[in-house]
């Protein structure tokens, strides 16, 4: 259509993403367009635009419901407002950040109404989950009398054949019509309850797109209407005995039934590869204590609002996003990270909406709430992942849209060409004809891609690794190198105090420390705030403000503290104050050369002491990075620090190539060199001053600090800062691209295998023919085939 960009249909999410221009075509055009293909089409909610239902009680007559209207309408925020009195319900549909829904029913409550929030008013997903519950319980029902009549119908046809002797009233030999009239009431049943299979197959075969129910429809009514026939001539006295024998009735019934029952267990299974998001939704409490003044009160959590005060005790959920204002507890984060040791959380902390509280009671102050907290953008992230496409589907795709009218032609061939060429009677042409139409599937093709990402994205949520869509899913298997970003990737992207040497002098160690952390706490530089931390750690004693302090360029400062002269900076700031280095200093060059900063200490114009500082290599480094290059993954340290520096901290790690150096606006520069010399590369980096960089790899890959991460950022959003996540993103991905080949290998051989020998391959060589029964259950197994095995992805443990 004029105005439309880009559409993605998914099969397995029933959703279609539509990107168009709506001064060219609107989204009425579209839905219009798209119900004329036979298919329906509900526009999802806008950007911003949330709706909530209330129940209302205490309305009397149509005056109240029009004066509760009109007051909703009359809010800002409120896009449209429908009171209904005779279900006592409104339905308010609102702009998310202008008002919410606290307000609304303080609005209606305002009136001397009671106002309550209605299951009805549930989140879009949830809604959707409960109508696929719901569709796929009536499945169930009309599954079990399928099969009953399907049985009974089985029974009665190929009882004789398999030692299980009729009634004499109903013998084919002695009573043919009532024989066959007792097949035809048994076979009306499961037409009816399955008609949707002609519902929907006949009109799309009309419109020239027919599908896979336009193969059942055509496969079974061919054996249905034949058996009719049949019968009337049964009835009609001609060729009885023969016609009798002729009778395709349990044919269509048992392909109906059986084919009804795989719809019912892809649709099953399909509902399971949904499950990560309905455990993370399940992770909100519907219900929050909110503390006003010297009460506590309980609300929904919808009601809650940016800055109110919440009382979360041992044992409940977080709500929202929010920073503790009051006590002390250890919080699970494990549904956000992936880390199953709980957090300890102090006042100032931040705690996240879904986390358990595991002891201690925490006054949380809001600062996030409804879609802007952690666990709706991650929610938001995985749907979208969820509902996109992998460029290996196009294959597929392309096939599948093509694959219905290609069997069709194929089973009419090998019908009239048996029936022709081949000499064969016609009942057996036919059966050539409806087995090609019934075990040919293309929904297991359709089925083959989505359904994997859905499992393994939803599975990467629930391990703390956040995979943006499946292009990024199919890139990241194939990465060859891996470039890290140096602070806060592979060390803990904070200086710390390694070493403190004391030279001695007249003053103690404990009282150096204390004048050092005096001096140092008047800076704000990074260096300071990790000597004065070790100085408290190390019991400096307490601490006072210094009587002056002035930063010296090169690396220094200095200062007082209680009329005592106090230096610290490095060699050459010493050697700037006439000072000398005692000939204990030259013991501990080697700090400098394990790439850590060196600083000395003077007190009253005689150095003291030298403190070591350096952003420590985070434990697990050296054993991930192994275990990657032993995968055959190239692995690059890219970082802005002094070549020394960084080789010291490469070689802890195990890092044999290092770009060094490089300031932040020069790396994207760096992943293009790397990609000049044929390598797929992925970048690491904690996305903040690394955008570019991520941008230009191929694959994106962002390190969180626990949850506090741009989710915004990178192709792979990774929900914890430890290089173990690196190795489960790309693990993942190999997992979800095996099981997609796999998927399309078994589609695809089923298919190729299987349309042959229905058409008569086996036949032509003596062999014998498959039955339409047997390929009606082959046709509803491979679907079933296909998202069962997606599902074992569920299982995956990196």
């Amino acid at each position: 259509m004029d105005g439309v960009d880009a559409v993605s249909v998914n099969l397995a999410t029933e959703a279609m993403v539509l990107r168009y221009d709506p001064d060219v075509v609107s989204a009425e055009a579209v839905i219009e367009r798209v119900g004329g293909l036979g298919f329906g089409l509900e526009e999802s909610a806008g950007a911003g635009q949330k709706s909530v239902v209330f129940d209302i009680g205490g309305m009397h007559c149509a005056s109240c419901s029009a004066r509760i209207e009109k007051v909703l309408r009359g809010l800002d925020g409120v896009s449209a407002a429908e009171v209904n009195l005779a279900t006592e319900r409104a339905q308010v549909r609102y702009h998310r950040g202008q008002i919410g829904v606290r307000q609304l029913r303080e609005a209606i409550e305002s009136l001397g109404f009671q106002a309550s929030r209605s299951e009805a008013g549930s989140d879009e997903y949830s809604s959707r989950r409960a109508q696929n519950e719901a569709a796929l319980a009536e499945k169930k029902r009309n599954l079990v009398v399928l099969l009953i009549f399907a049985g009974l119908l089985f029974v009665v046809s190929m009882g004789e054949m398999v030692g299980l002797p009729l009634p004499g009233t109903v013998d084919p030999h002695l009573h043919p019509l009532r024989f066959a009239l007792l097949q035809l009431v048994l076979v009306l049943p499961v037409m009816v309850l399955g008609r949707n299979f002609f519902v929907d197959g006949l009109p799309a075969l009309w419109r020239r797109a027919p599908n896979m129910d336009s193969l059942i429809a055509v496969g079974t009514g061919a054996a249905f209407i034949y058996s009719t026939w049949n019968v009337v001539e049964i009835a009609l006295g001609m060729d009885v005995h023969r016609r009798v024998m002729d009778l395709y009735f349990e044919s269509a019934g048992v392909i109906i039934a059986l084919v009804s029952l795989g719809k019912y267990l892809e649709a099953r299974s399909k509902l399971h590869t949904s499950d990560a998001i309905a455990q993370l939704l399940q992770l909100t409490p519907e219900t929050a204590t909110v503390i006003d003044g010297d009460e506590q009160r309980t609300i929904g959590v919808d009601e809650i609002a940016v800055g109110d005060l919440l009382l979360i005790r041992p044992g409940e959920r977080v709500p929202v996003d929010g920073s503790v204002a009051g006590g002390s507890g250890s919080v699970d984060e494990s549904m956000l990270t992936g880390e199953s040791l709980p957090v300890d959380k102090k006042e100032g902390d931040k705690v996240f909406g879904g986390t358990l509280n595991q002891s201690g009671a925490l006054r949380v102050r809001t600062t996030s709430t409804g879609e802007d907290t952690v666990l709706a953008r991650i929610i938001k992230t995985v749907q979208q992942a969820q509902g996109s496409k992998a460029p290996i589907a196009s294959l597929a795709d392309t096939i599948s849209l093509y694959f219905v009218p290609i069997v069709m032609g194929l089973a009419t061939l090998a019908g009239l060409g048996w029936y022709i060429l081949g000499g064969v009677e016609f009942t057996l042409a036919l059966r050539f004809f409806i087995a090609v139409l019934v075990i040919a599937c293309p929904c297991a093709l359709g089925l083959a891609t989505p359904t994997s990402i859905m499992v393994g994205t939803g599975r990467g949520a629930q391990l703390g690794v956040l995979i943006k869509n499946g292009e990024a899913l199919q890139t990241a298997e194939r990465i060859q190198t891996v470039v890290f970003d140096k602070t806060g990737t592979l060390t803990h992207g904070r200086p710390e105090v390694t070493d403190f040497v004391f030279f001695g002098g007249e003053r103690d160690e404990t009282e150096v420390l204390r004048l050092l952390g005096s001096l140092e706490q008047a800076s704000e530089h990074p260096l300071a705030e990790a000597m004065v931390r070790y100085v408290r750690e190390r019991g400096g004693g307490t601490l006072e403000q210094p009587d002056d302090f002035t930063p010296l360029a090169g690396a220094g400062v200095s200062g007082s503290v209680g009329g005592i002269r106090v230096l610290v900076g490095n060699r050459r700031i010493l050697a700037q104050h006439g000072l000398e280095l005692p000939a204990r200093a030259a013991e501990n060059e080697g700090l400098s050369a394990a790439g850590k900063t060196v600083l000395f200490v003077a007190v009253d114009n005689t150095c003291v002491g030298l403190i070591a500082i350096a952003d420590r290599l985070k434990e697990e480094v050296p054993a991930a990075v192994a275990r990657l290059r032993q995968q055959g993954i190239a692995v690059v340290m890219l970082t802005g620090d002094h070549p020394a520096t960084a080789r010291a901290i490469a070689d802890q790690a195990g890092i044999e190539e290092v770009i060094a150096g490089v300031l932040p606006d020069e790396k994207q520069q760096k992943i293009t060199e790397l990609q000049r010399s044929g390598a797929r590369v992925a970048m690491v980096g904690d996305g903040i001053n690394d955008a570019p960089a991520l941008a230009q790899a191929d694959v994106g890959i962002v390190m969180g600090s626990g949850t506090d991460i741009a989710i915004e950022s990178g192709d792979i959003v990774l929900m914890k800062s430890s290089l173990q996540a690196v190795e489960t993103a790309l693990s993942l991905s190999r997992a979800v691209m095996r099981n997609i080949r796999q998927n399309l290998f078994w589609a695809f051989a089923y298919n190729v295998v299987g349309i042959p020998v229905a058409a008569g391959l086996l036949y032509l060589f003596g062999g014998p023919t498959l039955n339409p029964m047997l390929a009606g259950a082959a046709m509803a197994l491979s679907s079933v085939s296909v998202v069962s095995n997606a599902l074992r992805l569920r299982f995956f443990s990196g």
